[in-house]
């Protein structure tokens, strides 16, 4: 899928949120601020962070920030840590021949300090650190290392990132595992989102199927008026029901039942056929698929949900309530097929 990967460097290969939120908790604190909670802060905190600052603290210089927060940044407790399968994504790569680089807004002589300590050197062709915007460096590295833009994606856990990779005209791959939500990376509408970079080597592993591929999902209801939306990074981060792959040998409804069970937790009966949906190459999707959607309308007697890794997030709603949200198209037809035909009346 790609040849060239740009890599993010906080919250994308290693989580050092402790000490930068401490770090800022302690600037803040100089001027008489509430300091930020771990959840506050990722809903919060952006790049470039001189916006962020000039926000927050209008007036106050970046070189005086910058004498507050280095000093608090190298006196936190906090621990610093590789992301889980971040080093097996640079084995990955580096044993496949990929080109990679770091482009980063941390603290240049913080970021080697880092690198050395992880011995993660070698997988770089060359890293940039201590860039305030992104943005201004990209068309740079690309030209300069010579990378097809078409090859080449930028790896991130911010909308700076994302932003940075479509000013620079390549794709953008958002991860889960940094300083922003799901949903605040869902607004700048990443080419593909993934939790963590371990499903990233899966789906690069994974080749473009030949064929159509038969899925099922149902429209979960409790029978007292309420459905299960669920919201996925699969689907650009859209809300949608739980389904998934038909396997060799199973039958439609025996996919569905396993689908549910472990996606949601949720057992179902009362299950009835709706419409047959297709969707062929889907911007929302996180790869190009064609995929047969086979959708049903299905019972539970629990409303006790357990989501999976393939979901973020869930609400039980009236199919009313569930045209608010932002849907995926093919939920967006369902939920007017089974209006149109009274099926939940």
């Amino acid at each position: 899928m790609f040849k060239n990967l740009i890599f993010d460097w906080s919250g994308t290969l290693v989580d050092d949120m402790g000490p930068v939120i401490e770090a800022t908790n302690a600037v803040l604190g100089k001027y008489g601020i509430a300091p930020y909670d771990r959840e506050g802060f990722r809903r919060g905190f952006r790049l470039p962070y001189r916006e962020f600052y000039a926000e927050i603290l209008p007036g106050v210089s970046l070189e005086e920030l910058e004498s507050h927060f280095r000093p608090a940044f190298d006196a936190a407790v906090s621990p610093v840590t590789v992301l889980p399968h971040a080093r097996e994504k640079l084995e990955w790569a580096h044993a496949r021949g990929m080109r990679m680089f770091v482009l980063t807004s941390m603290d240049a002589d913080a970021f080697l300090r880092q690198l050395h300590e992880f011995s993660m050197e070698d997988f770089f062709e060359k890293t940039y650190a201590g860039v305030l915007d992104k943005r201004e460096l990209i068309d740079f590295i690309i030209e300069t290392h010579g990378l097809d833009r078409e090859e080449t994606a930028f790896v991130g856990d911010m909308t700076h990132d994302i932003e940075t990779a479509r000013h620079g005209g390549i794709s953008s791959i958002a991860v889960l595992t940094g300083y922003h939500h799901a949903e605040v990376l869902a607004a700048v509408r990443p080419d593909i989102t993934v939790p963590d970079l371990g499903v990233l080597v899966k789906m690069m592993e994974k080749r473009k199927a030949e064929r159509p591929i038969a899925t099922v999902g149902a429209l979960i209801h409790d029978g007292h008026g309420k459905v299960l939306m669920i919201r996925t990074h699969k689907w650009s981060n859209l809300w949608g029901i739980p389904g998934g792959k038909i396997e060799r040998g199973e039958t439609c409804e025996d996919a569905l039942i396993r689908e549910i069970r472990e996606e949601t937790a949720l057992e179902v009966s009362d299950i009835r056929f709706v419409m047959v949906q297709e969707s062929i190459f889907s911007p929302s999707f996180i790869r190009p698929e064609h995929f047969i959607l086979l959708n049903y309308l299905a019972k539970t007697d629990s409303r006790d949900v357990t989501l999976n890794d393939e979901a973020e997030e869930f609400r039980w709603v009236t199919i009313e309530e569930a045209f608010a949200l932002e849907l995926n198209l093919a939920t967006i037809q369902l939920l007017n097929r089974v209006m149109e035909d009274k099926m939940l009346s």
